[in-house]
């Protein structure tokens, strides 16, 4: 009976954040193609959209953090890539910072579902295969940066070193 009880409020958490994404990936391709202040893209989201289902703390989080930290970010994922950073579609680039954001700082959010919902926002809003792209950019970004988790999803766990290497 708790299962039926805690169920709804974990889809709702769940329907909340990714209604939160697909604003979050709108307010940042606004950002980096109109260069506008995070505050007045964030306000007008607010006044615009209906937010009442959206995980608000998570979309200001999203909109705020990503910007703040493109320096770590682009580090974590332009090494894998087949081309160069400035070559990359916009709406992919957005993706691949909101991807790699929530794999390493949102250790809440489990890595599959960070790189899921970046693949489902990819189908949706980018090019016709651009999501394969993705995907395999983020699975590299995963196993660097959650390499316990990945490890353990795989069935495998990561070897510590031996004191004879």
């Amino acid at each position: 009976m708790a299962n039926r009880q805690q169920s709804p409020s974990h889809n709702q958490l769940a329907a909340g954040r990714r209604k939160a994404r697909h604003y979050a990936m709108q307010a940042l391709y606004q950002w980096h193609m109109a260069g506008q202040a995070l505050s007045v893209i964030e306000a007008e989201f607010q006044a615009d959209y209906d937010m009442t289902n959206v995980d608000t703390e998570f979309f200001h989080d999203l909109v705020h953090s990503i910007p703040a930290q493109l320096t770590d970010l682009h580090g974590l994922f332009e090494k894998h890539l087949d081309r160069k950073l400035s070559d990359l579609d916009p709406i992919e680039l957005c993706l691949l910072r909101m991807g790699s954001f929530e794999l390493l700082r949102r250790i809440d959010v489990p890595y599959k579902v960070a790189i899921n919902e970046t693949i489902n926002l990819g189908k949706r809003f980018g090019a016709t295969d651009g999501y394969r792209y993705l995907n395999g950019i983020l699975d590299k970004v995963a196993t660097e940066c959650r390499a316990v988790e990945v490890a353990a999803e795989k069935g495998k766990s990561p070897r510590p070193p031996s004191d004879a290497e």
